[in-house]
């Protein structure tokens, strides 16, 4: 679970708020929790520079029998959710410790999907990312929708005036080396320590740092020739007293020569291809991604015009689904292609080979079938099973096929070795299919590690050897007249 709070929280602010949602973790979580462990801010091997307002939360769950309060996994994050909603100033995000790391480095977000949006101005940016992400909480299956931390960091500007510099003879560079010294310090000297060197910093103490007023009161040395009596224009009624407009002799006051206010600033300015660019990301949950960004895209396109200069660009896990649709694009017709050439090489003959190809849409129908059936999206994984399921169906049928067409080149009848060759072959069929659907049983109902990618490989390869054996053993023999080879002996 990773956790983020308001960028300006403190160290030790951020590791107190981190305890007390730890200890409620395991207090409200006794039968799921087991151990929960943090990491907060950077390592010392800066590997994942993250600031003290980020915690990579890594929650140790007990065996899943001894659960009660959740049977999967998102069931159990969406409970946590909850209980953790009385927590202020946080947000969460869940996901799997290896998962969150792969994502990461193929897409550069955390998340399952990443909306970026890019622009030159990090208000309007930051407007519309606000507005996207509003679209996206309305798509259902939309979870965990967050906009990428960019503004709020409170900084303290100090706004130089240069007419006033100029009325005491004064750079912009004397009063930029005072504010340096001060606030961020100045190096007056090396200290040496055997073979070490260290340079020497001077600066204000903490205190005197942070307290606006105190800067205020900052003395810049005046330039020689320059008199006292040249002071800044004080408007009626300020609370500046004598000494703050005025100064010590040959000094004046910070506040006489700049503006200065404690506002917020941006946090981070990420760019990409040299454009600024701010991240709205988001999970699925009961949807596959890939009808959720369709569905997503068409909203955000109706609802939302973008200033000119501005545009988005959609990444995250959906970029991986994209790429492997394109890969299987071509790998799939492929290997059907490769597949009706052995056939037709086998039995030199169109019809046989587009009639044993016919178990291909046959598998196919009851691999589909089975994913409705228990309410899995279309996955890569799938889509390999589909794959696999195919080289099966068609091994079925060309046992059928070819045992038939044997008896029938040996002179029986052809109603008789079709009668024949579907009974013969009946075992061997079923003992090939049920070998291949039933090693296909424990990925089917895995629900370990892994589960969401074996579960609709081993649920599309049942399925369809289900309706494919069903249908071989039925649909073949009964079309097999239709597609014998009209010089090929029939009686």
């Amino acid at each position: 679970m990773e956790v983020r709070r308001i960028p300006s929280v403190a160290v030790t602010t951020s590791v107190a708020m981190q305890c007390r949602l730890e200890r409620l973790l395991v207090e409200q979580f006794p039968d799921e929790v087991e151990l929960v462990t943090a990491r907060l801010g950077t390592s010392e091997i800066a590997m994942d520079p993250m600031g003290p307002n980020t915690a990579d939360t890594v929650i140790m769950l007990k065996p899943r029998e001894q659960w009660k309060r959740a049977a999967t996994y998102e069931e159990l994050a969406l409970e946590i959710e909850d209980a953790l909603d009385d927590m202020p100033g946080d947000s969460y995000e869940f996901s799997q410790p290896i998962e969150l790391r792969v994502n990461e480095l193929v897409a550069g977000v955390r998340s399952e999907l990443a909306v970026k949006v890019f622009g030159d101005d990090l208000s309007v940016l930051l407007q519309q990312a606000r507005q996207v992400a509003e679209l996206l909480e309305r798509v259902h299956g939309a979870w965990n929708v967050r906009v990428e931390q960019a503004t709020g960091l409170p900084i303290l500007e100090i706004d130089i005036d240069r007419q006033a510099i100029a009325r005491f003879g004064l750079n912009v560079s004397d009063v930029q080396a005072v504010v340096q010294a001060a606030l961020g310090g100045a190096s007056a000297g090396d200290v040496f320590e055997a073979d070490a060197r260290f340079s020497l910093i001077v600066r204000l103490p903490e205190n005197i740092r942070g307290d606006i007023s105190e800067v205020k009161r900052l003395l810049i040395p005046l330039p020689e020739g320059a008199t006292d009596q040249v002071i800044p224009r004080v408007p009626v009624g300020s609370s500046l007293d004598t000494q703050e407009r005025t100064g010590h002799a040959g000094f004046v006051p910070l506040s006489a020569v700049a503006h200065i206010e404690r506002r917020e600033g941006p946090n981070m300015i990420n760019r990409e291809n040299g454009k600024r660019r701010i991240v709205v990301t988001c999970n699925t949950r009961g949807r596959d991604i890939g009808t959720f960004v369709a569905d997503a895209q068409k909203r955000i396109e109706e609802n939302l015009q973008l200033p000119s200069g501005y545009w988005l660009r959609w990444g995250g896990q959906f970029e991986n689904l994209l790429g492997a649709r394109r890969r299987l694009a071509v790998v799939v017709p492929v290997a059907l292609f490769l597949i009706f050439i052995m056939l037709f090489s086998t039995f030199g003959s169109l019809r046989l080979a587009m009639l044993v190809f016919l178990t291909v849409p046959l598998a196919l129908t009851g691999g589909v079938l089975s994913l409705w059936l228990r309410g899995m999206p279309f996955s890569i994984t799938a889509g390999v099973g589909f794959i696999a399921l195919s080289g099966v169906a068609v091994l079925n049928g060309l046992v059928m096929v070819s045992f038939i067409r044997d008896l029938i080149s040996n002179g029986t009848p052809m109603h008789r070795a079709i009668r024949h060759g579907s009974v013969t072959r009946l075992r061997p069929v079923l003992m090939t299919a049920l070998v291949a659907s039933l090693g296909f049983v424990p990925m089917a109902i895995a629900t370990s590690m892994g589960a969401e990618v074996q579960r609709p490989l081993a649920t599309v390869v049942i399925g369809g050897l289900i309706s494919s054996t069903l249908l071989t053993l039925v649909v073949l023999p009964t079309v097999y007249g239709w597609f014998a080879p009209k010089d090929f002996p029939t009686k």
